[in-house]
């Protein structure tokens, strides 16, 4: 039985500001991990907002990057590309990228918005509240990553905290690629913005991000820390003295 052709894959995503590598766009990047965990070859394409070139306006009319074209099929909605690639890049020739706990889809799910409302505040009279709402589900997030799941019970009935590596499991998902990209944006603007530092008491989510930042994977489709700033720089605002 002849192997399946691969699939001639490229990636469009958000250029940095400078066009020169990738910009600040977390979709982007949770498909550029995608891609790169499947093992398959495929083509990264930025693309400069400011100068879209036409061959865009062509293959994706009115939308913004991330998008895909898998074999001369155009595809832009970022849910479905990731459904997509899971079905079509299956095992054996690809990694399985699926969770195994439905929980972990879901972690960390309401940390981008607390997020957004604790930096987009100029009023130094809310930024407490602000901060501990935003802070409220950084904790939760970190009680899953310790909480041991039950394939490490299976394994050791007697231990008290996980010592997995990411949020799944030993090895990275979808939740992964979808939760990380929106943890590095954060930890760099709320450094900049509030002086903010993640608190290193919180302990699993302290044990995920050093690994995570490990792996080139996630690593190497970080865009620049200036990128994430520039992004930022019309959003978050600094509190008023």
């Amino acid at each position: 039985r002849k192997m399946a052709e691969t699939p001639k894959i490229e990636l469009f995503v958000k250029a940095s500001d400078d066009a020169e590598s990738v910009g600040n766009c977390p979709f982007c990047q949770r498909l550029f991990m995608i891609l790169w965990l499947k093992g398959i070859n495929f083509t990264l394409t930025t693309v400069d907002m400011r100068r879209a070139p036409d061959v865009l306006k062509d293959l994706a009319p009115g939308s913004q990057p991330p998008f895909l074209i898998y074999n001369d099929e155009v595809k832009t909605d970022t849910n479905k590309i990731e459904e997509f690639l899971e079905e079509k890049l299956a095992p054996p020739n690809y990694t399985k990228l699926g969770c195994r706990y439905k929980e972990s889809n879901t972690s960390g799910q309401d940390i981008f918005r607390k997020f957004s409302a604790y930096i987009k505040n100029p009023n130094p009279g809310l930024n407490s509240m602000l901060e501990k709402q935003f802070l409220s589900t950084l904790v939760k997030l970190s009680m899953y990553l310790d909480t041991p799941l039950p394939h490490e019970l299976d394994q050791n009935p007697n231990i008290a905290e996980s010592t997995r590596l990411y949020l799944d499991g030993d090895s990275f998902t979808l939740a992964d690629c979808n939760l990380l990209p929106k943890l590095n944006i954060i930890k760099v603007v709320c450094k900049e913005y509030r002086n903010f530092d993640i608190p290193r008491e919180l302990k699993g989510l302290t044990r995920y991000l050093d690994n995570a930042y490990k792996q080139e994977q996630f690593r190497y489709t970080c865009p620049n820390e200036s990128e994430i700033l520039i992004a930022y720089k019309s959003v978050a605002k600094y509190l008023t003295k």
